[in-house]
Parts: structure tokens; sequence; C-alpha cells
């Protein structure tokens, strides 16, 4: 197939987690012997803050500054392709979308990556940008990073047809186990942008248990974090961290920490992409809990589920032994279920079914 995807970003991970997502996707992709052709707007804090990574063959990555830049040739573009596809938190989406029903000739697809914070969204009255005003019901497509009840909310409230859920994924080329890296050295570790949601969570389940340990390392990575954020002297910090050091920094954690996006949280069935990333590494995980989670990993033998400070810390007393049985177990379900090569071959069949049945609606749960 041939496929156009107007996205947020491929060339940077600084305070997204699309990139990392789509860089497995694209090359998962290539490899099965598509073409992909990703379209990324040109924004400074992303231009800035580039990543290396060698673009597969099979894939091009098509920069532009507005619309315009790409207006003339775009017709002939979408014409080309079976499969045209516009993601969430796409700059000037609503746009975009637009001139994906003007001129394509195959599948048009919607992916929400951000679904929680789409309803979440309209529940408050308002849309996001990277909606059209008259919904997704034009799409032959919708596909949904989360399942659950937000599938029926995407088709009564968004109008879409069709849907999906496509949930994340992990590039096993690249998240695996590494050597631990004693710059990163921790008993519990968290990898994610700061996010005043998830503020209440984290302060539970790493900042209180980090007091109650005070013999004990902790270690935070990501951006964005405000200046009056309540650090305590034994955790550690490290302001962004690119993807290829990821590994090291999950391997040099006795468990790391998932903490969940409140929006994601209320809906449930939306594993975080940092999920499959860290059991990939074979890594203990220490989450919140929410509705779903035992359809991705079973509690107390692929993932330790906690609610509380205490039980954190309890899990901090357990053998490396024990941990080690758990971090083995979600590392083998990782790898059989939830890898890019494995999404990929699934969202291809969506794509094949797609093409190959009439315009009925259907939600898949």
């Amino acid at each position: 197939m041939r496929i156009i995807i107007f996205g947020l970003t491929v060339s940077s991970s600084w305070g997204n987690g699309h990139a990392s997502l789509w860089r497995g996707m694209l090359t998962a992709l290539a490899r099965q012997g598509h073409e992909v052709v990703f379209f990324e707007k040109i924004v400074s804090y992303y231009a800035d803050t580039q990543d290396a990574w060698p673009i597969p063959t099979g894939v091009e990555l098509r920069f532009y500054d507005d619309l315009d830049d790409i207006a003339e040739k775009l017709p002939a573009e979408m014409h080309r392709a079976d499969v045209a596809m516009v993601t969430s938190y796409c700059p000037s989406g609503a746009e975009v979308c637009h001139l994906v029903m003007e001129h394509a000739k195959g599948l048009t697809v919607f992916y929400d990556m951000d679904t929680p914070v789409t309803l979440q969204s309209l529940r408050r009255g308002s849309k996001m940008f990277y909606l059209p005003e008259e919904g997704l019901g034009a799409f032959d497509l919708v596909l949904s990073f989360t399942g659950g009840r937000a599938l029926t909310d995407l088709r009564s409230r968004l109008g879409a047809k069709r849907v999906q859920p496509l949930y994340g994924w992990v590039d096993g080329r690249f998240y695996h186990q590494v050597q631990p890296c004693a710059e990163y050295s921790s008993a519990l570790n968290y990898l994610g942008t700061y996010a005043a949601d998830r503020q209440e969570a984290l302060q539970e389940l790493l900042l209180k248990p980090a007091q109650r340990c005070p013999g004990q390392r902790f270690f935070i990575a990501g951006a964005q974090y405000p200046a009056d954020f309540p650090w305590a002297a034994n955790i550690h910090f490290v302001r962004h961290l690119p993807p290829d050091l990821h590994p090291a920094f999950f391997c040099s954690g006795r468990a790391t920490l998932n903490v969940t996006r409140g929006a994601m949280k209320e809906f449930g069935y939306c594993p975080s992409g940092r999920l499959f990333e860290a059991a990939a590494c074979g890594v203990p995980i220490v989450t919140d809990v929410w509705e779903g989670l035992e359809e991705f990993f079973r509690p107390g033998i692929e993932i330790l589920p906690v609610e509380t400070s205490q039980q954190v810390t309890e899990m901090l007393e357990m053998s490396d032994r024990e941990l080690r049985q758990i971090a083995g177990a979600a590392q083998t379900r990782v790898m059989e279920n939830h890898t890019a090569e494995s999404r990929a071959c699934q969202l291809i069949h969506i794509f094949e079914d797609c093409h190959g049945t009439t315009a009925k609606s259907s939600i898949a749960a």
C-alpha cells in the first residue's frame, strides 16, 4: 500500500509521545513492503530538538511551513495513495481533514492518538483544533488509541461511521534489555512529561515513597517540570531524555513507575506507550490502576498495580528474584502481542477489511 499521514511530529520526541510511536510504526510498515509519506509541519520547538532517526527506505518525511507550501502537489499525491490519514494534534488539523476529504481517492482515516483528551474536550463544550467542525462522519475509518466506551463515544459524539482501536506499541529493535547506567541508577524511576493531572498520583506513588525511603535513590526524567516542583534530596532529575537513552534509563532502576493521564484513566483501556517500552526492556512495572489494565497485563503476574505510597514501599521490599519474574512475564507478553510489527500487521488488516466491505458502521470493543 501507499499511505499518506499528516501527523504531529516524527523528527522530535521532545514533550510528546507521538514521535517514538510513529518511528516504530513507519519502520515496520516499510519492512512489510509498504510506502509511507509522513507530512510534518515545521514547528520551532520541534525543529530545535530533533533526534537522530535514520529514515528507513520506503518512508519519506516531508516538512512544510504551511499548507500553501504543499497545496499545489497535494492533489496528485492524494490520488496516488491507497490510504490518507490524519492524526490528532496535527497542526491545522481541521483544514488538513478537509483537504483529505476533497482530494483523497483511497481510504480516508482519522487516527485519534489522544481520544480521552478529545472526548473530554467535547464534554466541556469545545472541540480540539485538529477536529473538523462537522465531526468525523466523512472519514471511512476512525482509529482510536483508546478502547472501551470511548469507541462508542466517538460514534455518538463525532459521528464516526466505523471505529476500531489501535493501541500503543513498542519498537523492539530499540527497546530491549541493556546494561544499567550508573548515572540513572535508582530504586524506582519515572519517565514522563510533566502534567498537572498526573501530579497527585506522582506525589503519592513516587514523592511520598522517596520520603519514606530517604536512603534510596529515585529518578524522574521528562520535560516541562515547573520550578516549584517539590523535589527531595534523593530524587534525581534529567529534563529531556531522547528515545535512544530510554532503555538505559529503564534498565537502571529496580522498577519503573507508570502514571496515567487523568483523561486516559477516566476512560480506561488506554495503555501508555511507556508501559510497552519498559516491559520490552525487561523492567518491573509499577502502575496506577485503571479500567482495562488486565486486557494488556496480568495484575500481580506481569505488572504491579498500586494505589498508595505504602504499596509502593512494599514493592521496593520485594526480592530481586520476584521482580525479575514479573518483568520477564511482561516482556514475553509485549514481544508477542504489542510490538510495532504486530500493530503494523493489524493496521494493514484493518485497511484491507475496510477496502473490502461496505461503509456499514461498526464498533470493535
